[in-house]
């Protein structure tokens, strides 16, 4: 649905996205990581056609994006700095998304009103509460039945009720409609809940692209036990370690790679105790992102 190829764009002589490629599949949930001035919100614009690639292409449905108004009918984006009309009601901007999607279903915003219920869609979007300003943008989004759903930080603000009812109703319109949903947030404890596929950025780059199951079964975190008098052997160099500490005679090693895999190569060591743990989304990012020098390679999970 979502393919973009080598895109660099440069700011200023700052190079935020450095030949980024990446592809989001047709009905999915694609989560986008990455620190701060990775490129996240910038390739988020490109995909929503408002910046022009200095090189390199990105195409919604198999077409060029930008400047084409009949891609950008099908793109509903829900940005984390949200822009209205200055004394523009949810109902003044429904009227407006009207005009601009022919998909807007009118029946559906009805519908979704009690999903909202703290949202007055008469009152000025300006003097709505920043969470409110946040449902009332969900709200606008989902009555225009885009195929392609474009989110920056879109639940930052919101509580936690409203944050399940929000991914509940995205779900949803992944499981009926077959929206392809793409995904840019800090709270990777939540993108793992949801997400089908995760893109880890770094630099204006896809440091790597897989499916969250693929992810988490090629790195693991093993706490292991060495004899007595063994307590700290010489590992294979065929076990890729990213990470490892050690709390009295428990180490703790992060290994890519398949469980069974580094466990028989650890075997040999006869261990007392080896256990293999499950690593989560924000594990996996700190620990990839370790080999790139991020500010937070050190901590010891």
């Amino acid at each position: 649905m979502i393919q973009v190829n080598s895109v660099v764009k440069t700011f200023d002589g700052f190079r935020a996205l450095d030949g980024l490629t990446m592809t989001v599949e047709e009905g999915s949930i694609y989560g986008l990581v990455g620190p701060n001035g990775a490129g996240k919100s910038t390739i988020l614009r490109h995909i929503t056609g408002a910046y022009r690639p200095d090189s390199g292409s990105i195409l919604v449905g198999g077409e060029l994006v930008y400047e084409n108004p009949a891609v950008k009918r099908r793109i509903a984006a829900i940005p984390d700095e949200l822009y209205y009309f200055p004394s523009a009601s949810t109902r003044d901007m429904m009227k407006f998304y009207k005009g601009l999607y022919p998909s807007f279903d009118s029946k559906r915003y009805e519908a979704l009103r009690p999903a909202f219920p703290e949202v007055d869609d008469k009152q000025p979007i300006r003097r709505l509460s920043k969470g409110m300003q946040k449902q009332s943008a969900f709200w606008l989004a989902l009555c225009c039945s885009p195929e392609v759903l474009v989110l920056d930080e879109p639940v930052d603000g919101l509580d936690p009720v409203m944050r399940r009812q929000v991914w509940s109703l995205l779900m949803g319109d992944v499981a009926q409609r077959g929206t392809t949903v793409l995904v840019s947030s800090h709270n990777l404890r939540e993108l793992e809940d949801v997400c089908d596929h995760v893109g880890i950025l770094s630099h204006g780059k896809v440091l790597l692209e897989r499916s969250l199951t693929d992810l988490q079964d090629n790195i693991v975190k093993i706490q292991i036990v060495f004899p007595d008098g063994d307590e700290d052997p010489e590992l294979s160099p065929e076990l890729n370690v990213l990470h490892k500490s050690k709390l009295g005679r428990v180490h703790t090693l992060i290994i890519r790679g398949h469980v069974d895999a580094i466990k028989n190569r650890l075997a040999v060591h006869a261990p007392l105790l080896m256990e293999a743990l499950p690593l989560t989304l924000e594990e996996i990012f700190i620990y990839e992102l370790g080999g790139e020098d991020y500010a937070v390679r050190d901590i010891v999970l």
